[in-house]
């Protein structure tokens, strides 16, 4: 690992839940909420720009979602600081997964990706 790694490097850490209540199997729609905690384990302050989103169900379709920002906010992150939000994605199986990344901006002006690795929206008892 060389300097600059440790100079840009957000943590992003992924919780997720089936909302039965919001979901219609009968109507192949199937919700899910997540929570994401950003933190910004990196020396230099840094600003989230935009998101970039892949979310597959289990028929292979793959839905891609780009905008500004996360919940109508580009936190600014301090060194050490964290930023937690939540939302939601609608599938049409009962299994998919969701990866993607967030467009960093640092306070000197250099931008970088903070990867999301791939992780799983499924609901309670379908997968062993």
């Amino acid at each position: 690992m060389s300097g600059a790694d440790e100079k840009y490097n957000i943590r992003v850490e992924v919780e997720t839940t089936y909302l039965e209540h919001q979901s219609e199997p009968s109507e192949h729609r199937y919700v899910f909420a997540y929570t994401i905690t950003i933190r910004n384990e990196g020396a230099v302050p840094a600003k989230l720009l935009t998101r970039h989103w892949i979310i597959t169900d289990a028929n292979g379709q793959v839905e891609e979602v780009k905008g500004p920002g996360v919940v109508g906010e580009q936190p600014h992150l301090q060194p050490g600081q964290g930023f937690r939000y939540s939302s939601a994605a609608s599938l049409e199986t009962p299994v998919g997964t969701m990866q993607g990344s967030y467009q960093m901006i640092a306070d000197d002006g250099a931008q970088f990706d903070a990867p999301i690795a791939a992780f799983r929206l499924a609901i309670p008892g379908m997968l062993h």
